[in-house]
């Protein structure tokens, strides 16, 4: 055990009133604790790992890199901050992202109200003093006006049932809890189970160590390459010359994103147009690849058409045809799945020391001590690495003891699908927030401008509830429901429900089918959450706070 460990366990448990506790210590939990105090709010930020970052704490397995420009994957609210900070490289790395989430929580002195190693095990609301009562795994007892969920999309890690995996005498390594410190597998026989995001960026690093690396894969992915580069001094420049406008332009954009948008529909140009269009994106790389034309995520004719230029891509770049027929994704849309972003993931494949397991024809049976068994055959290994994703979006909230109104849970009211009201708060949890929750653009767009429109709106309902006299607010059942018929209809409006994908929950064994994140677009949603604040709080019950002075009082008389 650590000594930062030790000294976490044996601090002094917290027993105190607040105004606000906070669950989480990434992008959104840090800006979250900012905007508390600029309200000059009392907050606490409570969070289960040793140090800030929240996903990219976790994450940082060889290749671990983002998939949007860093010069956009970064906060706007700090003009000084903006200018101040320098990327070096057009797709940041997990360090480097870990660098710069570490200087934002020196430069606005965080730290001193974040408790690192701590996991809030339990919220539970109590109607009678309207105000939360939040539980750690440390005996920490807090009693808060507002709970405020910052845990993450990608955050609850999806370990395997796999038959004798504690039998394995190797190593193992999950690519959600990558170990701090370095990894070296030189001269050994390593096995990636997984080829969704993480895998795809780790397999081409841990092939130039290992003596052989089998991949296990289960899905074709289409992946795109990621064309990373140092960045252009003269590209930064401009950028922090105009930061305001181009954030702007941003946020009215459907992804969040300055993407090189196409209203021109796939079909509507000649064969010889597409194909150069295609080109030109793969050649310029990242997920821009899918914004080429305007109906891809909406017909599938022109799905195909972006479908079938990525699978003549890996059938180029892969030389053997039987393993390249074995990458080929026939079994969704492009861009249904989280579209993968890549550094050479195809070429690893004709390495001679790789080797491609398909154990969708051929499953896993078994772990044993020295091997993964299929039922084709058996694979002797020293390490292996699990790269198999996360119950994304809710999973991290199912994990807390989260209690409502009359002592509802909140994983029996979500029992069969998330709900909502834009994904911001949930009927019968007063003052309950989450950031980028179910039923919100979330983990379609440039997540940091989604957190921080959120972070936004919630700053300016807890100080509009002050101003005004009110004690809590909390969803509207009959607008709860009517939005999240909606998240759904817009998502049948396009191809993301024909995929197996952890957009649908499909990759959690019982998680009920519904598509997670919002598809109408961030622009469209700001627009909602903005008409909504200017109806007054429209779809939101606001509660006086003299409502609650008499609850309090009633509750005394009847304890004599």
């Amino acid at each position: 055990m650590s000594a930062l460990n030790t000294a976490a366990q044996q601090r002094t448990r917290i027993r105190r009133d607040l105004d606000v506790v906070i669950v989480g210590a990434g992008f959104a939990g840090l800006y979250m604790l900012h905007r508390m105090r600029s309200l000059g709010l009392s907050a606490l930020l409570f969070e289960a790992g040793s140090g800030v970052g929240g996903t990219w704490f976790w994450n940082r397995y060889p290749g671990a890199r983002c998939d949007v420009d860093s010069l956009e994957y970064s906060y706007s609210f700090s003009d000084d901050l903006q200018q101040e900070w320098s990327w070096t490289e057009r797709f940041a790395t997990q360090p480097e992202i870990m660098k710069y989430l570490n200087h934002v929580a020196d430069r606005f002195e965080l730290r001193q109200d974040i408790r690192f190693d701590t996991s809030v095990t339990a919220a539970i609301y109590d109607e009678t003093a309207q105000r939360w009562q939040v539980g750690t795994d440390k005996g920490d007892a807090l009693s808060a006006r507002f709970c405020i969920m910052a845990t993450g999309c990608l955050s609850a890690a999806r370990p395997p049932a796999i038959p004798g995996l504690d039998s394995f005498a190797g190593d193992i390594y999950y690519t959600s809890e990558w170990p701090h410190d370095s990894i070296d597998v030189t001269g050994k026989r390593v096995a990636v189970i997984g080829t969704g995001s993480s895998g795809i960026q780790v397999v081409p690093m841990l092939a130039a160590q290992a003596s052989h690396l089998h991949v296990m894969q289960r899905t074709p992915n289409f992946s795109i390459p990621a064309r990373n580069s140092q960045t252009d001094p003269v590209r930064e420049k401009a950028w922090k010359q105009d930061y305001p406008q181009k954030r702007q332009q941003a946020r009215e954009t459907t992804a969040g994103i300055l993407y090189d948008y196409n209203d021109t529909a796939a079909l509507s140009v000649p064969e010889a147009q597409r194909q150069a269009d295609f080109d030109a994106r793969w050649r310029k790389g990242g997920v821009n690849f899918i914004r080429t034309y305007c109906d891809i995520m909406l017909d599938k004719k022109a799905n195909d058409t972006a479908a079938d230029f990525v699978r003549a891509k890996i059938r180029e770049i892969v030389r053997d045809p039987k393993i390249a027929a074995a990458l080929l994704p026939h079994d969704h849309p492009i861009g249904a799945k989280r579209i993968c972003v890549d550094t050479d993931y195809f070429a690893t494949f004709n390495r001679d020391n790789v080797t491609l397991v398909d154990i969708r024809s051929a499953p896993i049976t078994e772990i044993t001590k020295t091997a993964v068994k299929t039922t084709q055959g058996s694979y002797e290994i020293d390490c292996l690495v699990l790269a198999t994703g996360f119950d994304a979006v809710t999973g991290a909230l199912a994990k807390i003891d989260i209690r409502g109104r009359a002592g509802c849970k909140l994983v029996d009211k979500w029992a069969e699908g998330p709900r909502s009201y834009l994904g911001l708060m949930s009927a019968g949890f007063p003052n309950f927030f989450t950031i980028t929750g179910p039923g919100s653009p979330s983990i379609l767009t440039n997540v940091v401008v989604s957190i921080e429109q959120h972070v936004a709106w919630i700053a300016e309902a807890i100080a509009h509830l002050d101003a005004n006299g009110f004690a809590s607010m909390e969803a509207d059942a009959a607008a709860e429901d009517s939005w999240v018929a909606h998240v759904g209809e817009v998502a049948h409006r396009t191809l993301f429900v024909y995929a197996n994908s952890w957009y649908m929950g499909a990759n959690i064994p019982g998680k009920p089918r519904v598509f997670l994140p919002y598809a109408g677009g961030f622009n469209a949603y700001r627009r909602k959450c903005e008409a909504v604040v200017a109806a007054g709080y429209d779809g939101f019950i606001l509660l006086p706070r003299q409502n609650a002075h008499i609850a309090v009082a009633r509750h005394a008389a009847a304890q004599g």
